[in-house]
């Protein structure tokens, strides 16, 4: 959704507080909902421009703080392009202003397993890096969240469902399950291939949170391991492979993996929901929380050992 109309006026104008060179084209970019993004290209380099729309002036730097020091701990991700002043974020009508280089490649909606085992190790490299203080200790969609469904669909059937649910996982969560520095969001989206299809790259740290690693691997097996509203546990064991080459996960994470892994989808459903009848009424999109509702349903489904066979495998 595209909220801040530039023209090449007010682009020139942003990119003067930055060394970028001579601006030859821009353009808008689909994708995000909270921001609003442009592709500029110069003629040396092509660049990310993120109008940040409901971010404060801390988050937003926050969040470049945040890409610097995956920088900083060599995790390959977007970079962050300081201004002549050398700060991490300028202003465009009162709101933040990121800019970061712009990642070459493609998204790919159906990933083969060499790269989904790639994103594993991605992900175990991310969670052994420390956790600054800064980040936020709780999910913007998480199971503390839940109880807002009472606020605009009390004892509906949604309502009643994510309770079962909230139920179900409740006995798993643990102080002695490690947290770590997550991303919490890695759909397929948010992966940039190379053009031989032999790497990739994690981007768009929104949501990086201090929390569950599980909750991470979760995230990723219905962000990139469901083909329709089905799991392909195939992708999930080379995603778990991939992760074990990294991080040997505790015997409370085997036994709580696929709880949460059923967490995962029900707060991304339970989001949904929010967002699309009460937080922000979208006509159509009624029922969009639906497919995620219906992931974490059949992965509750699954027998209850089949996450903990694949890690055994490794």
């Amino acid at each position: 959704m595209q909220y801040t109309v530039l023209n090449i006026e007010a682009i020139n104008n942003l990119a003067h507080q930055y060394d970028l060179g001579e601006i030859i084209s821009f353009k808008i970019l689909s994708g995000g909902s909270e921001n609003t993004n442009y592709l500029i290209a110069s003629n040396t380099e092509s660049y990310v421009l993120t109008i940040c729309e409901q971010k404060s002036t801390t988050e937003a730097i926050n969040l470049s703080k945040l890409l610097e020091h995956l920088a900083t701990n060599n995790f390959s991700t977007s970079k962050i392009i300081r201004n002549k002043k050398n700060e991490l974020i300028s202003t465009y009508n009162d709101k933040p202003v990121i800019l970061k280089s712009f990642l070459e490649g493609k998204i790919m909606d159906n990933l083969p397993n060499h790269l989904i085992e790639l994103i594993g190790i991605q992900m175990g490299k991310l969670h052994k890096i420390n956790a600054p203080n800064y980040l936020p200790k709780k999910l913007n969609y998480g199971i503390e969240q839940f109880s807002d469904v009472a606020i605009y669909a009390e004892n509906s059937s949604f309502h009643n469902w994510l309770k079962k649910i909230e139920d179900q996982i409740n006995p798993y969560f643990s102080q002695a399950i490690p947290q770590a520095l997550i991303h919490s969001d890695i759909f397929y989206s948010n992966v940039i291939i190379d053009e031989e299809e032999s790497n990739i790259t994690i981007m768009d740290f929104e949501e990086a949170t201090y929390y569950y690693r599980i909750f991470d691997i979760g995230m990723t097996i219905v962000g990139i391991c469901c083909e329709g509203e089905l799991v392909n546990l195939e992708k999930v064991s080379s995603l778990l492979k991939g992760y074990v080459q990294e991080i040997e996960l505790t015997d409370l994470e085997q036994n709580a993996l696929q709880k949460f892994t059923i967490y995962a989808a029900a707060s991304m459903s339970f989001w949904r929901h929010r967002n699309f009848n009460f937080t922000n009424p979208t006509p159509g999109m009624e029922n969009h929380y639906l497919a995620l509702k219906n992931i974490a349903d059949y992965v509750k489904e699954l027998p209850e050992d089949c996450f903990k066979k694949m890690l055994k495998l490794y």
